[in-house]
């Protein structure tokens, strides 16, 4: 029995046309509206878009070569706007595709985040995010902190959404609601300092030192509200002196936070060693209109269950979290000895340069005495 294969119907130009038309005066007259709105018009154009072309795929079998040439007829027809290339639509249906089911409660619809942002944050999200409660997730944290298309990339490198929130703290402990739960979404672990390079057995002053270097990549890892009040902050306690790490004030929680940098494992003296510096700076620092200040130790490593026992009992807001950087790989010493030293090297080069020197003079005499 011989099968006849099935062709796909094609697609007429009526109905192509038709579509194409509608989609031009959408956008004749977004281009008017957006004169006068905002990235918002836009972001329901790219959407309006997708949405036709994952329709007409279901109802009319459109295919890869009819959208490719609605694609060009489109640049054709806008030849000054760049959002129309092959690959940004492709982007607008997965756009509509990934957000499609709020489209039915239509309250809801209209106050999705997704409209808010802009198109290349969305890009972003929708290309390196899967997870539909994840996407909303950095959405909302691109709109609240205000980040850059590079910072929210960043955010999603570093696996923001799987860090924040999750030091170890007393904070529901020592804390008045909601002021507890603020200061515990301020926080994170581990905290990701991945543009610094350190050796393994680095110390405190090499972490604090590229920190302060880096100011600006360190508030954006801190997060939103924190501003750099100092480095080895210097306190005057019984005629004797006492310096902190770093000391922040933190805009929204109206606190100063005072940072200890530890390039070790957590050790529970580290606590008592903190809370005497928050003692200290509620006394010496805080004004009274500031909440009491806060306390963050950064460690190499820690264990869970030791820290949780360190801020037992103690009776200021402490947390705890790890820090990570990138680390120098150091050669083996046994390694390290089978290799010249640069004196050595040095001295090779110097050798086999006379010995060119002699070989290139030895040439010349020989050539001259052939010359007739």
């Amino acid at each position: 029995m011989i099968k006849i294969k099935k062709e796909k119907p094609v697609v007429s130009s009526k109905e192509y046309i038709l579509v194409l038309n509608n989609l031009k005066k959408t956008i004749l007259q977004v281009q008017t509206d957006t004169i006068l709105t905002t990235n918002k018009e836009l972001i329901k154009l790219y959407w309006a878009i997708g949405k036709t072309i994952v329709k007409q795929q279901s109802l009319l079998e459109w295919g890869k070569n009819t959208i490719e040439n609605l694609t060009q007829d489109l640049q054709n027809e806008f030849p000054g706007i760049a959002g129309f290339s092959a690959r940004n639509v492709s982007r607008m249906q997965s756009f509509y595709l990934a957000y499609q089911e709020y489209e039915d409660d239509q309250n809801s619809f209209e106050t999705l985040p997704i409209f808010n942002l802009p198109w290349g944050h969305n890009s972003v999200i929708l290309e390196k995010i899967k997870n539909k409660n994840h996407r909303l997730w950095y959405i909302q944290k691109s709109l609240e902190y205000g980040w850059s298309r590079s910072a929210l990339e960043t955010a999603i490198k570093s696996k923001l959404l799987n860090r924040e929130e999750k030091a170890i703290t007393n904070f529901d402990k020592i804390l008045p609601a909601p002021s507890s739960k603020l200061a515990q979404q301020a926080f994170k672990d581990p905290y990701i300092f991945d543009f610094l390079t350190l050796e393994v057995d680095h110390i405190e002053h090499d972490l604090e030192k590229g920190l302060v270097n880096n100011i600006e990549k360190l508030l954006l890892e801190m997060g939103k509200g924190f501003a750099l009040v100092g480095r080895q902050y210097h306190l005057i306690v019984d005629e004797k002196d006492y310096y902190i790490d770093l000391i922040f004030y933190h805009i929204h929680l109206k606190c100063y936070v005072v940072v200890e940098l530890k390039a070790r494992e957590f050790d529970p003296k580290d606590a008592g060693q903190l809370n005497f510096y928050l003692s200290a700076i509620d006394d010496m620092v805080k004004q009274e209109s500031d909440n009491p200040t806060i306390g963050l130790i950064l460690c190499k490593t820690k264990k869970n269950f030791t820290a949780e026992y360190a801020l037992r009992g103690i009776h200021r807001p402490i947390g705890v979290a790890e820090y990570e950087t990138e680390i120098i790989t150091k050669l083996p010493a046994q390694l390290k000895r089978s290799l010249p030293s640069v004196e050595e090297i040095e001295a090779e080069l110097e050798k086999s340069q006379a010995l060119l020197k002699k070989a290139l003079t030895s040439i010349r005499r020989a050539t001259k005495k052939a010359t007739p």
